[in-house]
């Protein structure tokens, strides 16, 4: 069922609007500068607590196992409760107090519980958030929106800031008080929600309209192509990105031999890749349709990975490679949020977003940085950059089965086939 057109009419006009995805998309960006934070200050903690690459695959499966439950779990009880800002402001304060358990962990167990308490803070803003952005922004440029709320803050605080910032931070100062600071921005940006973020009034409903008794069940869910696909496909590609930060860093510096700042700089270079993509790719599939955007984009992911493995040259040249082999970031937006939310009615929209971002990091985020450190540990630090390699050819190929949603080019496509 296609239900592209429902939502998106503002009761508070085209400012709120804009002022609501940019806090949001900032404070979306704060909860990917405390996830990554760990990931960047891998090369320092590693040796300093004694960890193998088990071990730091299992701290970034741990955190993805905990926000995946509560990515679902929150987004039910949106939907139910209509509490998004309350619980949206709980979730802030709560993944910056797990940001200042990381730093003070003294052991591989005492970082882990951290990392879990971080998942179930953190795992159902973005539910919540893209919920907000639905209900608040015209159809028409739901896409852009959805887009730069989930890519934009999260890429440019979280994979471009927090690695130069923090690497440099914890070379100056120690990577315990990296994680204080990656921790106090929250605090603000909870503060910023509540004071900013206001309630719709819900008009009473028409006794002749329908109203949902129950709940989406799975089957249900999932008898829709793109709500099915579009998990799937998140298996693959937060496989592959949670497999590029966990070890990423490492293969840089202990097999790439770079030194740490140039690690930073790096892999900061993804970040600003993504933030592009939260305008250019957003708004592109507005254009031109989203299905073809998920056709390409992961099969350009392959550059990363052999970039990283085979290229001897400059580094600078190394970090267009990095730019554009990460562009495949550019779709999360689309299979995480924005093609699920218009193939459903608008009901259901906070519960099928909580499936598309939490089964994904239940099979990817969950397992995939468990499996790729074993490897690591069995077959050296190139086999999680194989991985990358195959999961995103797949996901590309499933790309093609996507139906596309993207509500200007259906209006085309519905003019181009009316008669006169």
């Amino acid at each position: 069922m296609n239900q592209s057109a429902h939502g998106g009419t503002s009761q508070f006009g085209t400012g709120y609007q804009v002022m609501l995805v940019s806090l949001l998309s900032i404070n979306f960006g704060i909860v990917f500068f405390d996830r990554n934070a760990l990931n960047f200050l891998m090369p320092f903690v590693q040796p300093e607590l004694g960890l193998n690459n088990t071990q730091v695959g299992m701290l970034a499966s741990g955190l993805s196992l905990t926000w995946a439950i509560a990515a679902f779990c929150i987004g039910v009880v949106s939907d139910r409760t209509g509490s998004r800002k309350g619980l949206l402001v709980i979730a802030t304060l709560a993944f910056s107090a797990c940001s200042f358990l990381s730093g003070i962990a003294g052991s591989f167990a005492a970082l882990l519980a951290a990392r879990l308490l971080m998942g179930v803070a953190e795992g159902g803003v973005m539910p919540i958030s893209q919920s907000l952005i639905v209900s608040e922004v015209k159809a028409e440029q739901r896409g852009l929106a959805m887009g730069v709320t989930q890519n934009f803050g999260s890429n440019l605080l979280g994979s471009f800031v927090a690695p130069v910032l923090l690497v440099a931070f914890a070379e100056a100062f120690g990577w315990r008080n990296a994680f204080f600071l990656a921790g106090a921005p929250g605090l603000i940006a909870a503060l910023c929600i509540w004071l900013l973020v206001r309630v719709p009034h819900t008009p009473a409903k028409p006794a002749t309209e329908k109203v949902p008794a129950r709940k989406l069940t799975l089957r249900e869910a999932f008898a829709e192509r793109n709500v099915l696909l579009c998990a799937v496909i998140g298996v693959l590609l937060v496989s592959y990105l949670v497999v590029c930060w966990a070890f990423m860093p490492l293969y840089l510096t202990q097999i790439r031999q770079y030194d740490n700042s140039t690690m930073g700089w790096l892999m900061g270079t993804l970040g600003i890749s993504a933030t592009v993509g939260a305008f250019l790719i957003s708004g592109l599939s507005d254009r031109i349709g989203r299905r073809p955007l998920m056709i390409a984009m992961p099969l350009i992911g392959v550059i990363l990975p052999l970039g990283a493995m085979c290229f001897e040259g400059s580094v600078w040249v190394m970090a267009v490679l990095f730019f554009v082999g990460w562009g495949a970031n550019g779709i999360f937006p689309l299979f995480m949020g924005t093609i699920p939310a218009e193939s459903v009615d608008r009901a259901h929209v906070a519960t099928v977003l909580g499936l598309c971002m939490g089964i994904p990091e239940v099979l990817g985020g969950v397992l995939s940085p468990t499996i790729a450190g074993k490897a690591a540990d069995l077959f050296g630090l190139q086999a999680p950059l194989w991985i990358m390699l195959g999961l995103t050819i797949v996901a590309g190929l499933l790309g093609l089965g996507i139906r596309e949603t993207a509500p200007r080019v259906l209006a085309r496509r519905q003019l181009a086939v009316s008669p006169g």
